[in-house]
């Protein structure tokens, strides 16, 4: 008889279906996608344990013995892939089990997270990092979980926003051809974006370096293929002027080009595409939020143009799905809060903290607009709807 995994709250499943590449697809809106909070697939690692002397039902309700046996057995859990996926998933159900609004969450191409709204743990990295942590390092670990799972929550959890479902004969989306180049070293050695780093993470010095921000040219492509989506699709008015790059709440440079696409709908939220010569592109959503793509270019962050337009499609398109919610000022400390649902329901993003430095009248009139979508952006109307 297999091991049984029962050690952890809620009916055991799958991880949550990864968002997906490229192209736009979507689940009803009726149907949208219960929160994971409780993953199969650790059968092996309860295995692992007992043989170690340990009860893993013990390891599953005290997070900190967990992280120290995880960091003790970290070179034995490495050699073997299939047990170290299977103490990752373990790992991720712990953490989970610290917060009621804690979940799994999945992307494509990426490793699963697990966490809420103000922080998210990427379980696989998690027993990477462990394996080479110092004491004292492990030690600010733990403590900081314990700290994340006693945070009281100043406001409960607004509900998720949730995609409609496309009309019938509803254009797709489709991604531009982006086309593969070779970057090259200083050495002569094609450098393998995307894929550079193994076990060990980046190279301390990577983090100074940004050898070709180039290869995110393609990103332009993508972000002229989206507004003439949503100019093709969608009620909207599209402006093309550099007055709305001033929409920005972080500090763009170097801005070739601004676009304001609005939707003909008074609840529905706005973008704002500015173009900039890094190459790269700025997303303005709704009110209060500023979405940069990439994030970071550096070498040790290692992001591409294709996971990058990945991002910026799930952004985009799920804003005029009607998947996209703002709040402001939240709670005791009036942060600022967003939550993104994919186009498609397979997986969902947020964040909260301080709002960007604002105006004091334009964080007011923030307030003022969204207390009128207090339930959440609108999708955006169609064409001849």
């Amino acid at each position: 008889m297999g091991t049984t995994e029962d050690l952890f709250e809620g009916t055991p499943g799958g991880l949550p279906d990864a968002v997906a590449r490229g192209r736009a697809l979507y689940r009803s809106a009726e149907s949208p996608t219960a929160a994971v909070r409780h993953v199969v697939g650790y059968a092996r690692f309860i295995e692992f344990c007992d043989r170690n002397g340990v009860r893993a039902r013990e390891l599953a309700s005290d997070p900190a013995r967990l992280i120290w046996f995880l960091r003790t057995h970290g070179s034995r859990l490495a050699d073997d892939g299939a047990l170290s996926a299977a103490a990752a998933i373990f790992a991720g159900n712990t953490i989970a089990g610290l917060r009621p609004d804690a979940r799994w969450t999945a992307y494509e191409g990426a490793s699963p997270t697990v966490g809420n709204a103000v922080r998210q743990f990427e379980v696989d990295r998690l027993l990477d990092v462990l394996r080479s942590a110092d004491d004292e390092s492990i030690r600010g670990l733990v403590s900081m979980l314990a700290d994340w799972a006693q945070e009281e929550l100043d406001e409960a959890p607004a509900a998720q926003p949730i995609p409609v479902a496309p009309a019938a004969g509803q254009p797709r989306y489709v991604r531009p051809h982006l086309p593969t180049t070779v970057y090259y070293s200083p050495e002569g050695e094609p450098i393998p974006y995307g894929r550079q780093w193994g076990d060990d993470g980046p190279d301390p010095d990577a983090y100074s370096v940004d050898s070709h921000p180039e290869r995110f040219a393609g990103l332009h492509t993508v972000a002229r293929a989206l507004i003439d989506h949503l100019r093709d699709v969608y009620d909207v008015d599209v402006d093309e002027s550099p007055v709305h790059a001033a929409e920005m709440l972080l500090d763009v440079k170097d801005v070739l080009e601004s676009v304001k696409v609005t939707p003909r709908r008074s609840g529905a939220a706005p973008l704002t595409f500015v173009l900039t010569g890094y190459p790269g592109v700025a997303v303005h959503a709704g009110v209060l939020h500023d979405f940069p793509f990439p994030v970071c270019g550096c070498d040790a962050c290692d992001e591409t143009a294709e996971t990058t337009a990945d991002r910026l499609e799930l952004l985009v398109l799920s804003v005029a799905a009607g998947g996209y919610r703002e709040r402001y000022p939240v709670g005791r400390k009036r942060w600022s809060e967003y939550a993104l649902n994919a186009f498609d329901g397979s997986g969902s993003e947020s964040g909260q903290g301080e709002p960007v430095p604002a105006a004091a009248a334009r964080l007011h009139d923030a307030e003022i607009r969204l207390r009128e979508v207090a339930g959440g952006w609108s999708p955006w109307p169609l064409r001849g709807h």
